[in-house]
């Protein structure tokens, strides 16, 4: 089958090994002082190790290659995990392993306010929000403050409209979910529009580098020289 994997480029990596604690799949090794990909099939091609990478060598492409086996991941990380030893603890609400630290179930206790009669204005400025419908040359990209958000962002933080979507054009995504990558729509939007700030924000979960690699990969692309900030939200709502 064709789908997104990694490649790595040997003349630029300078084995110092950052993508391999990037990879939470163990799809990474270093060999000869290189980074390699290990197997096909342990690569999920969503790509948290390119913005972890400090010298660029890590890129996507699409070619012939086995589906990503999460079994086969997990069976791999149990064979070399060392003896006598066990996977730190999750807070998971069952038993069940999960191969992707964004996939993990868990449950947060939070204090109940006293109910509130104050009514919240929705910050929204436009519609659709989705990257994959948002038209490239929409009229209210012109001056706009761009906001990329992880789709998940907004239900975690709760001051999400009053602190990321008040004055900026929202876009939310899911690379996890969405087929292909996001950056070349991305960048005809920075390149063919007036866009005067991008803010990225994203969960803490692995698999939402990839939005965040496909909003800067896309701002360098456009040739714009704008203020551009990322932003982690943690899975307990909190804003790190």
């Amino acid at each position: 089958m064709k789908r997104q994997i990694i490649t790595i480029d040997e003349s630029k990596c300078n084995g110092c090994g950052v993508c391999i604690s990037a990879c939470h799949e163990g799809a990474i090794v270093l060999a000869d002082g290189k980074a390699k990909l290990l197997r096909d099939d342990y690569c999920d091609g969503l790509g948290n190790c390119l913005p972890a990478c400090p010298t660029g060598a890590i890129t996507f492409e699409v070619r012939e290659g086995a589906a990503y086996d999460e079994e086969a991941v997990l069976a791999n990380q149990a064979a070399h995990r060392p003896q006598g030893t066990q996977e730190a603890p999750a807070p998971l609400i069952d038993s069940t392993p999960h191969g992707c630290p964004g996939t993990q179930a868990r449950s947060f206790a939070k204090s109940k306010p006293a109910p509130s009669l104050v009514s919240v204005e929705s910050e929204l400025m436009q519609w659709p929000v989705q990257i994959k419908l948002v038209p490239v040359n929409a009229p209210y990209f012109k001056n706009a403050n761009l906001l990329v958000a992880a789709d998940c962002s907004a239900f975690a933080y709760a001051s999400f409209h009053q602190d990321f979507i008040r004055d900026h054009i929202t876009l939310i995504g899911c690379p996890k979910l969405d087929t292909g990558d996001y950056t070349e729509k991305l960048t005809a939007i920075l390149s063919g529009n007036d866009i005067k700030s991008l803010t990225i924000v994203r969960m803490e979960v692995p698999c939402c580098g990839g939005l965040s690699h496909a909003a800067t990969e896309a701002l360098k692309a456009s040739g714009k020289f704008i203020p551009w900030q990322v932003v982690t939200i943690s899975t307990d709502g909190k804003r790190l």
